[in-house]
């Protein structure tokens, strides 16, 4: 059975930060995590990977061994809350990786997220999380205002794991 999207604005996260939908609380958590071609492709393959997200560590499923455009990705959370989503768009340009995912029924929250890798002209390599979101369940609804904090708690996490990586593809 295939579950549908819980939220009419698929896609919106990649339209930029300043386009992101009225009506949901929005993250945007952007950081340098290093510098070079070698971690930008370093990082981008861990994103592309899913190896960022089991890095984190949270479980996570997903129905194609890459990110791409139409995947299911199951995120565990504490091994016990299930969040299903499904990749809505993949950016794979020259200085630019990333993709978002948007959640689907059975979410305990209702929005998108985008993991975004840039590689500016001067060789610097920033990470960006773009997300909307409001709660889809009643979990997150008893949660409430816990939630924005644990959502950034998460996209810092993102950042370090893939700030080692890179780290790692310079060293190496």
């Amino acid at each position: 059975m295939s579950r549908a999207f819980t939220y009419p604005e698929v896609g919106a996260t990649l339209d930029g930060a300043d386009a992101l939908p009225a009506g949901y609380s929005h993250l945007r958590h952007r950081v340098v995590i290093g510098h070079g071609e070698p971690a930008f492709r370093a990082a981008a393959d861990a994103l592309g990977s899913f190896r960022m997200h089991r890095r984190l560590p949270v479980g996570i499923t997903a129905s194609a061994p890459r990110a791409e455009p139409g995947a299911d990705v199951t995120v565990t959370l504490a091994g016990v809350v299930e969040a299903p989503c499904r990749i809505v768009r993949v950016v794979d340009e020259a200085g630019r990786y990333g993709w978002a995912y948007g959640t689907l029924t059975g979410h305990p929250e209702c929005g998108e997220e985008a993991f975004l890798l840039d590689l500016d002209a001067d060789g610097t390599v920033r990470f960006d999380v773009i997300a909307f979101s409001r709660p889809g369940g009643r979990a997150a609804r008893v949660l409430g205002g816990l939630v924005p904090v644990l959502q950034r708690l998460y996209a810092r996490r993102c950042a370090q794991v893939l700030r080692g990586v890179a780290r790692g593809a310079v060293a190496g």
